[in-house]
């Protein structure tokens, strides 16, 4: 930073420091200077996405900087319900495709009832009234399969396997859905708790190495070692605490991602907005 190349510059114009402890010093500088640079293009890159998010002009919308240290992921309570996949668009629709797949097949067994017309331009359908009435009792004592067989030769009852058939591959496709959603879930659980440990560790190595550098920089005063050892220690520090913004930076990210694979969030409110699950009767009749 500004401090050390101050501090070697005064110790060069003393007679202390050499001149290579200078250039060391003000390339290390220039260097974090020139990364800090391209750090704040990539965040004005970011705000103007945010902004098209909100519908604002990019030009005129700004973000205050922030200590990442400073925003807090929200917690994880135990206990949390699956029913708060439910709420997932994807999940939500795959289960009405289901349930109207199931429907389809109630439609296609009530096409069995045979279906004229009563009336026509020319009146009553007197021809087929007649010979629907004049089939003797056992048409209508055997049921469906014999008056499918009549009336269309085969067609309702492809129908209706045609029905079961697409009502059998929504089942695996909402079967699918829900699984991958219970995977997207446990992901990023698993992922949070490594980044929660990882965030605890790199934080003890940044706290060493800034122990390091001060202990570097204090033998480097009483005259014990060159300058090189500070600005290892300097380059060591920024290193580990880059690993540190990194690590939360993640850790943020997939809480965020967490919200999207339960379809919301999990304080008291969004829990009690879940409606409750519907009846299996509801479910399976069409």
């Amino acid at each position: 930073d500004l401090k050390g190349l101050d501090l070697v510059n005064s110790r060069h114009n003393g007679g202390v420091a050499s001149g290579l402890d200078v250039a060391q010093e003000e390339t290390l500088l220039r260097t974090t200077q020139t990364q800090a640079q391209l750090r704040l293009q990539q965040r004005k890159n970011y705000e103007d996405a945010i902004a098209v998010l909100l519908g604002k002009p990019a030009p005129e919308f700004h973000l205050a900087p922030n200590e990442l240290r400073a925003a807090t992921p929200p917690p994880i309570n135990a206990g949390l319900p699956s029913d708060l996949l439910e709420r997932r668009p994807d999940v939500a629709e795959s289960e009405r495709q289901m349930a109207s797949a199931n429907a389809q097949i109630g439609v296609a067994k009530a096409a069995y009832y045979p279906t004229i017309d009563l009336f026509a331009e020319a009146g009553p359908q007197v021809s087929n009234l007649s010979s629907i009435a004049n089939v003797s009792s056992v048409f209508w004592a055997v049921g469906a399969n014999v008056s499918e067989s009549i009336f269309t030769g085969g067609a309702r009852r492809a129908q209706v396997q045609f029905a079961r058939a697409g009502f059998d591959a929504n089942v695996a496709g909402y079967r699918n859905t829900v699984l991958t959603a219970f995977q997207e879930v446990q992901d990023d659980l698993t992922a949070l708790s490594v980044f929660i440990r990882a965030q605890e560790s790199q934080q003890l190595a940044v706290d060493a190495a800034r122990r390091t550098l001060d202990i570097s920089n204090n033998r480097y005063t009483g005259g014990l070692v060159s300058y090189l050892d500070v600005v290892t220690a300097q380059q060591n520090l920024l290193s580990n605490e880059q690993q540190l913004v990194s690590i939360q930076g993640q850790r943020l990210t997939t809480s965020v991602l967490l919200i999207k694979a339960l379809g919301g969030g999990w304080d008291a409110s969004s829990l009690a907005a879940i409606q409750v699950k519907p009846k299996l009767r509801d479910i399976i009749t069409p």
